[in-house]
């Protein structure tokens, strides 16, 4: 298995020593031989062709050649600046090799008539082609070396440029590395598995992704290195989750009680839609059994993911248990209040909410009645979290919005009790089913994946600044026929001042256009007190106002049926997700609704795919997909989780088919064999054990 020269600090390597092996560790986290193993070329250049003088172009593409240099000078070019200049010959014509720098060491090191290998980019000057500082080796050194047709080019940094730490010297290394460890890579898939998927052994894999002889070979090694990082992987996430099932006990909620049956019989605001009914099954299911419940509720914007939630919270009732739901804003938190107060209005059913505005002596009532029991469902934000908080016996608690939550918040509420609530995590930012295997792969994952009946699709437009009097004749249209509209501004923290400005600017051409007493407008930004965003939004909701104008504030939680138009100013500063979100905020009634975006004519290829997406489809699990492409996993998932994702060589957007053959197959042998016992998994079982050690595991996977 793992041998133990692989563990030898990188200065032993020959060629390293101790000044280069501290410039590895620092600029590239190389610090065993191991590591340089695994360090992994980011692309190639196809050296499988060798050109003449007479077949040369002036383009982009490095090219090399075979031949000799027959005669060196140093030629001044600008005042008391001199460059070297060779003369190189093939047996179709010449041409010249030109050194601005280092020309002391490179006319030393330059031999006259001996045959060698050029490699560089190819410029021309009146008409005679030259190549400035070429890559130069022996004829007879290059036939010998390891270095193969595909020549592979290593991620660097400034530092280790400037420091002399070329491609050319990784490359070396690499070579010296591979004679010293002789390939003693032991195998880390079990062989039934590698004769199924056809993939080569691991040492032969190693050996063509650093050093391959054409593009097919690196493909077939490139695919079984990824392969086996996202298989260990989901090995992993999904052994996490079989072991939380088995180690954390749960309440079963074994009662569907009067609670449930008496809204569902009698109280449902509308008919449930195929989906909510299958996610709820699965709910049920969960709850029903004696291990907690560990489930992502996904959920487009408008798809129903609070009823589901609440009809849960009945269930833990129905079962003797109290629920809370925690939301990251005040807003959003209020919004929820409502909403389930709403729903649990015919029913006999104690809610309250706490959040940082909630007054002492409404705190005071808060406490005791959560103690004694006779509050059954609690909603808030980060204040469900102190201390203060404690339960009577809480079984379910919903989290919304999960990417805001650190693990150590959500890990707070468990401790509320003795034995842990079932934990629901929803969220309305569709993740694409790739992303969300890798990051939730020790969730169960449950989505609602269709609208509720009778919602018309939001009609999506892009326009351009120059259409603007259209596009408010529109507004008067709609005006004129009772609806609302929203007109939203970019924030973008680091240009707070410009964007209030750009706010301001649009509030008070806004005005003009739409002048009192005819119409009137709202305002609504970050600055504003609570008190009097409160008011802003009381007045719309009212329809006392027409329009709103506002920043991005009211992304999440504002919920006004008869607001039909969304219009987004600048929309090219957005991301995808965010212009979902707020698309998100009309068609909440049943007439049809509407989504203009306005741009200048200026874009980018990126806003461009963003805008011809959002114009296209509805669907948020489709736009994500676009946005995981446009920005990648990291972006997409903020900070905390994206150091999950700090795979080496696999791609999640990329080798998306990868990744599901790889999750197929680990479900599949942990189904056969969860502890990894049987003899033809000794190697996997060594290799896991190895990785369960490990904060930043792929390192190691070899």
């Amino acid at each position: 298995m793992q041998n133990n020269l692989l563990q030898t600090p990188i200065e032993y390597l020959k060629g390293v020593g101790p000044n280069r092996g501290e410039l590895l560790r620092k600029e590239l986290g190389i610090h065993k031989y191991q590591d340089l193993i695994n360090f992994y070329p980011n692309r190639y250049i196809d050296r499988t062709r060798y050109y003449k003088i007479n077949e040369l172009e002036v383009n982009a593409a490095e090219v090399q050649l075979v031949g000799k240099i027959i005669n060196i000078k140093t030629v001044e070019f600008a005042k008391g600046r001199k460059r070297l200049v060779a003369t190189f010959v093939d047996d179709t014509g010449q041409m010249e090799l030109v050194w601005f720098q280092g020309q002391k060491w490179v006319r030393e090191s330059l031999q006259l008539n001996v045959p060698i290998v050029i490699f560089g980019k190819c410029t021309a000057f009146n008409s005679v082609f030259n190549m400035a500082h070429p890559e130069i080796e022996l004829l007879a050194e290059h036939q010998q070396s390891l270095r193969s047709a595909m020549q592979p080019v290593y991620p660097s940094t400034e530092t280790l440029t400037n420091r002399g730490i070329t491609n050319r010297v990784i490359n070396k290394l690499m070579q010296q590395l591979f004679l010293e460890t002789q390939g003693l890579f032991g195998e880390t898939l079990p062989l039934y598995l590698m004769e199924e998927l056809k993939l080569i052994p691991k040492k032969t894999a190693l050996f063509n992704i650093h050093f391959p002889k054409s593009s097919e070979t690196l493909a077939i090694a490139q695919f079984r290195l990824k392969f086996e990082e996202l298989f260990f992987i989901q090995l992993q996430l999904i052994t996490k989750n079989l072991l939380h099932k088995q180690k954390i006990k749960g309440h079963p909620f074994g009662i569907v009680g009067d609670n449930f049956t008496d809204f569902f019989n009698n109280h449902l605001p509308f008919e449930l839609t195929n989906a909510q009914k299958r996610v709820l099954k699965e709910i049920r299911n969960d709850m029903g059994n004696p291990a907690q419940m560990n489930r992502l509720l996904q959920g487009d914007v408008g798809s129903g993911k609070t009823i589901v939630a609440f009809m849960s919270m009945l269930l833990a009732l129905d079962n003797g248990f109290q629920s809370c739901l925690m939301a990251p804003t005040e807003i959003l938190a209020n919004q929820h209040y409502i909403g389930l107060s709403e729903l649990a209005e015919s029913l006999n059913i104690n809610i309250r909410i706490l959040t940082g505005s909630t007054k002492v002596a409404q705190r005071r009532i808060l406490h005791e009645e959560l103690e004694n029991g006779s509050l059954h469902i609690l909603i808030g934000t980060h204040a469900l979290l102190e201390d203060k908080v404690k339960f009577h016996n809480l079984g379910l608690a919903v989290i919304d919005e999960q990417h805001r939550f650190g693990v150590g918040q959500r890990s707070k509420l468990w401790k509320k009790n003795t034995i842990p609530p079932h934990v629901l995590v929803m969220t309305a930012t569709p993740i694409p089913r790739t992303l969300a295997m890798s990051l939730y792969g020790d969730l169960d994952i449950s989505v609602i994946d269709e609208l509720p009946p009778g919602r018309k699709p939001i009609q999506t437009v892009h326009r351009f600044d120059s259409n603007r009097l259209k596009v408010w004749k529109f507004i008067r249209d709609e005006i004129a026929i009772g609806r609302q509209i929203y007109i939203v501004y970019p924030l973008i923290q680091e240009s707070e001042k410009m964007d209030f400005k750009d706010l301001m600017d649009g509030y008070e051409g806004v005005s003009r256009d739409f002048p009192l007493p005819q119409y009137a407008i709202s305002i609504l930004h970050g600055k504003m007190k609570p008190a009097e965003k409160e008011a802003e939004m009381k007045r719309f909701s009212e329809g006392k106002t027409n329009i709103m104008v506002a920043t991005t504030v009211i992304e999440v939680g504002v919920n006004i049926p008869n607001a039909s138009v969304m219009i987004i100013e600048s929309a090219e500063r957005f991301g995808l997700s965010q212009l979902h979100q707020l698309r998100g905020r009309v068609g909440r009634g049943a007439d049809q609704s509407y989504c203009i975006l306005m741009t200048s004519h200026k874009l980018s290829s990126d806003s461009k795919t963003r805008m011809e997406t959002m114009v296209r489809t509805n669907d948020g699990f489709e736009i994500a997909e676009v946005d995981l492409k446009l920005r990648g996993p990291g972006d997409l998932m903020g900070t905390q989780q994206s150091g999950v994702l700090n795979l080496q060589i696999a791609d999640i957007v990329r080798d998306r088919d990868i990744l599901m053959l790889a999750r197929m197959h680990a479900v599949k042998l942990l189904k056969e064999d969860a502890p990894l016992a049987k003899a033809e998994h000794a190697s996997l079982r060594a290799v896991f054990i190895e990785l369960s050690k490990k904060k930043n595991i792929w390192n190691y996977i070899s």
